[in-house]
């Protein structure tokens, strides 16, 4: 199963309209997350048809992450070490985006060039599997 990722404000019925908004393009939601920080409700929903998912919510006016992007959940202070910890890997970084942050916590956006070795070895920090660290 595949996750695409929504980043919007957090507001009262925004799961509402995201989930009518896929009902209406028969997209079935067979999993969801959902954290907030900084006042952006970070969104990640596991569908079967990822394209049609994303495509139907940027339709809509939603942003969405790329769907190769692992998005984990760290402290403010830990992306430097995960940084260190997929270089050790040798593990590149093609790109990292920071989605949302608040005084603690942050949720960033990878790509890199190895995304199952990488997947594998963030696993706690994947945003939906554990506490941040």
């Amino acid at each position: 199963m595949k996750s695409v990722t929504i980043v919007s404000d957090d507001r009262v019925g925004l799961l509402a309209d995201i989930s009518y908004i896929l009902g209406k393009s028969n997209v079935n939601i067979d999993g969801l997350h959902v954290d907030v920080i900084g006042g952006k409700a970070i969104i990640s929903l596991e569908v079967k048809d990822i394209k049609k998912a994303g495509d139907t919510l940027a339709m809509n006016g939603f942003r969405t992450t790329n769907p190769s992007s692992i998005v984990i959940k760290v402290s403010n202070n830990s992306m430097d070490k995960i940084t260190e910890m997929l270089e050790v890997e040798k593990i590149t970084v093609k790109e990292l985006s920071t989605l949302s942050v608040d005084s603690s916590d942050g949720i960033f956006a990878l790509d890199v060039d190895k995304p199952r070795k990488a997947t594998k070895m963030l696993g706690p920090f994947i945003l939906g599997n554990a506490e941040p660290y």
